[in-house]
């Protein structure tokens, strides 16, 4: 059954309201989701000598999902 606008109106009204009262600290803990992403987070940092060999790292090591790799 679909709601009315009014309603969802009310709805959002007492959403923003109650993220208005929130703290800073609660809003950037809500801001940012940490998403696990494998092989750049295993590592705290790496480094390359030239682009061109990061770019054939991320090409041979990074799963193609995370969008590293060359362009198609």
């Amino acid at each position: 059954m679909a709601r009315d606008l009014s309603e969802q109106a009310r709805d959002w009204t007492a959403d923003f309201e109650a993220a208005a009262r929130r703290t800073l600290r609660q809003r950037m803990d809500y801001a940012f989701v940490h998403t696990y992403k494998p092989v750049l987070d295993d590592e705290p940092f790496r480094a390359f000598d030239t682009m061109a060999e990061y770019r054939r790292w991320c090409e041979a090591s990074l799963p193609s999902w995370l969008g590293y790799g060359q362009a198609v």
